[in-house]
């Protein structure tokens, strides 16, 4: 699948490569020759082509410049086989009227080369050693972004303000007088001159942001304010976002003062909507400024390479609290020994760590629940569903996983059979959502994907019945715009990293009680958009897979974290095995399936398994869900946000032990080892009391 995608891109890719070519070519022979109409067909061609390209074709351009062809060297080819044109097309002096052309046409790339030097300057300037949202940071003299042509673009910048200049000399070789020429290039010229001017003003002390040393300062100054108590540590790809995303509801209700600290750049617009403080510290050296703060501890939802290095903080606790926990061995990873505390669900990740024997020490591992797992509702009259018209069912498989194990992911050995047993029961409603990286490992997952897909698109087409009305879309639409205008900021294109910052300077009230309300109207108005026969694919991120959980009645998944959210519910679900073990092996080796129904790659228990849905009496694995959820889990009450709490302030209060005995320690050293204010001060007292003896110490 992956294939048939890319080729006929490439096959773009190519024909222009070849056109632009094909145009220089044109150009170079037109102008020796000469030929007028093709000459200027040519050049005009070739600068249309490269503009169409900067917006259309990047990668290909980028691929240009890796062999030192890029956008200047192209232009400028261009604008010398003009000037050769020039010399060989009669009816222009090439002493008298075509040397001031090509000075003037000189200038204008001296001036592009020196606004390209303080563009690069404005940039250095305008990078803070760090990022903040949520955190009213205008004391460092924030300001908005230049234009992004004059900064950031230097390549359309040249294509743009190089137009009126190429287009006048096509029009000297045309009309054979010097004036077009003498007007386009004196208008580049302008450009040019306008732009570096206007760029320089960024540069002038006023407009210049706080340097690195004051801006260090500041922050120490802010959190001195501030005072945070704990902390949740991110650092990852482009990806990988979602695993701190799911955090920050939890984090928003602690107890104390949170704050989200990050190491990439990017990642401060990859959180989602909330009032917790955010602070981007990309370089190491800069971290240090933690260590003198009230923070007490860190939390870790993910294990990163940049994360050695904030555990080097002495003054710090860290609790790595996982983004997800499952009976996959990635669950109990050996780096987790480096944490201080290592804090799970419930009592099987307890054990899952004792048995893989990685290091983790019994002692270290805190017993939290998962509080993030609020928004389930627990569905209390199963008897109901056996009275509803239709059974909704969500099959939400995973990934196949970086070492593409056939028995990671049910989709390619049995996806297909479990879709097809589903979809001809006519009083099922399947809501089919895959995990977003499915196929990204194994293609045979991809093609599996798309196949599934199709068969739930062609049983659509045979189900009728009433649809919402157009109120039910609208409704939808005016939810959707609501919750996008709290979720996202809307930056102009040439805002940049400091923009931003000044336009997220701190949360506009409460935000993240608006986001969860809104939220929770657009959940609402989605579902009541589609008729209650109507077969769902969910591939965006909206709804999410909680708002899924919440309409369905059964789930069918695969052995992920997917299972142990769900059985918060206590519904029924069901596993599939394409493992290859036998079931008991199976229930054996993971622990999260012992209260499901296990599936093989035949799919040939879907109906048994929809008859206990739709008849309680017959769902022999209700008390074991039970059971299993609190071994997965842990208990319901205290309520999970209570016990992540309790686990904050036992592990700040480690801290502040610490604090205390390297307080006492510093106190009780030999007077050699003090520091410079206590030894003044010490020589002070005895001068007071013995000015002889502190003459004699001084002598």
């Amino acid at each position: 699948m992956p294939s048939a995608g890319l080729a006929p891109r490439r096959i773009v890719q190519l024909t222009a490569l070849l056109s632009m070519f094909a145009l220089f070519t044109a150009q170079l022979a037109s102008a020796l020759l000469p030929n007028l109409p093709v000459f200027v067909i040519a050049s005009a061609g070739g600068l249309a082509l490269d503009t169409y390209l900067q917006y259309k074709q990047p990668g290909l351009l980028s691929l240009l410049s890796k062999i030192r062809f890029d956008v200047t060297v192209r232009q400028l080819l261009r604008d010398m086989l003009i000037v050769v044109g020039l010399l060989r097309l009669p009816g222009i002096n090439p002493l008298k009227e075509q040397a001031p052309l090509t000075i003037a046409l000189l200038a204008f790339y001296v001036l592009h080369f020196t606004c390209q030097a303080l563009a690069v300057l404005v940039r250095r300037t305008r990078q803070l050693p760090i990022v903040t949202r949520n955190i009213d940071a205008s004391a460092l003299r924030l300001s908005a972004a230049p234009p992004r042509i004059l900064s950031r673009r230097q390549a359309h910048r040249l294509l743009v303000f190089s137009a009126p200049a190429t287009a006048g000399l096509l029009g000297s070789a045309i009309s054979t007088t010097v004036y077009p020429g003498a007007i386009g290039v004196g208008v580049s010229l302008a450009l040019m001159a306008g732009g570096t001017f206007y760029l320089a003003t960024w540069l002038l002390p006023k407009n210049r942001a706080a340097n690195d040393a004051k801006v260090i300062e500041w922050l120490g100054k802010w959190l001195d304010d501030y005072q945070p108590t704990v902390a949740m540590y991110f650092s990852g790809g482009t990806t990988s976002a979602y695993q701190a995303n799911m955090w920050l509801s939890t984090l928003a209700k602690v107890d104390g003062k949170p704050l989200i600290v990050l190491r990439e750049r990017f990642m401060v617009q990859k959180i989602d909507a909330t009032d917790v403080p955010i602070l981007c510290v990309p370089k190491v050296a800069n971290m240090f400024a933690l260590e003198n703060s009230t923070l007490k501890m860190m939390l870790h939802p993910a294990n990163a390479a940049k994360t050695s290095q904030v555990l080097r903080i002495p003054t710090l606790k860290h609790a790595f609290i996982n983004h997800g926990e499952s009976d996959k061995l990635s669950s109990c990873n050996p780096y987790a020994k480096a944490y201080d505390e290592v804090w799970v669900a419930g009592p099987a990740a307890r054990d899952r760590y004792q048995l893989a024997d990685i290091g983790v020490e019994d002692k270290d591992v805190v017993e939290v629940g998962r509080p993030q797992l609020s928004p389930i509702r627990r569905y209390d009259d199963q008897a109901a569903a056996g009275k509803r018209e239709y059974t909704t069912v969500l099959y939400a498989p995973t990934w196949e996983g970086w070492d593409g194990n056939p028995g990671n992911t049910s989709v390619v050995l049995a996806g297909e059979n479990i879709v097809r047993e589903l979809l001809a029961d006519p009083k099922v409603r399947l809501l089919y959502k895959p995990h977003p990286m499915t196929g990204s490992q194994d293609p045979r997952a991809g093609l599996a994907n798309e196949r599934i897909k199709a068969m739930i698109r062609e049983a659509n087409t045979k189900r009728s019945g009433a649809r919402p009305g157009p109120e039910a879309a609208q409704e939808l639409a005016l939810r959707t715009a609501e919750l996008d205008r709290l979720t996202s900021t809307s930056f102009r294109t040439s805002a940049d990293e400091m923009e931003r910052m000044l336009l997220q300077s701190a949360p506009d009230g409460d935000r993240e009680a608006a986001v969860a309300a809104a939220t929770a109207a657009w959940d609402t108005a989605y579902w009541d958009s589609f008729p209650e026969w109507e077969h769902q694919i969910i591939t965006s991120a909206r709804p999410p897979i909680f708002s899924c959980f919440n309409q369905a009645e059964l789930l069918i998944s695969d052995v992920s974290s997917v299972v142990s959210d769900w059985l918060s519910s206590e519904k029924p679900y069901a596993v599939a095995n394409t493992s290859g073990l036998s079931e008991t092996e199976f229930k054996a080796g993971f622990p999260t399936v012992r209260a499901a129904t296990i599936l093989a790659p035949e799919a040939d228990g879907v109906a048994a398994l929809l008859e206990s849905v739709r008849h309680p009496e017959k769902d022999r694995f209700a008390e074991a869900r039970a059971e299993l959820k609190e071994h997965l889990l842990g208990p319901s009450d205290p309520p999970s946000i209570d016990r992540f709490n309790a686990a904050i302030g036992a592990l700040c209060a480690k801290v502040d032990a610490r604090r205390l005995r390297m307080e006492s320690r510093l106190a009780s050293e030999i007077p050699s080892q003090r520091t410079g204010d206590e030894a003044a001060e010490h020589a002070a007292e005895e001068m007071e009391s013995d000015p002889n003896g502190a003459e004699e110490v001084t002598a």
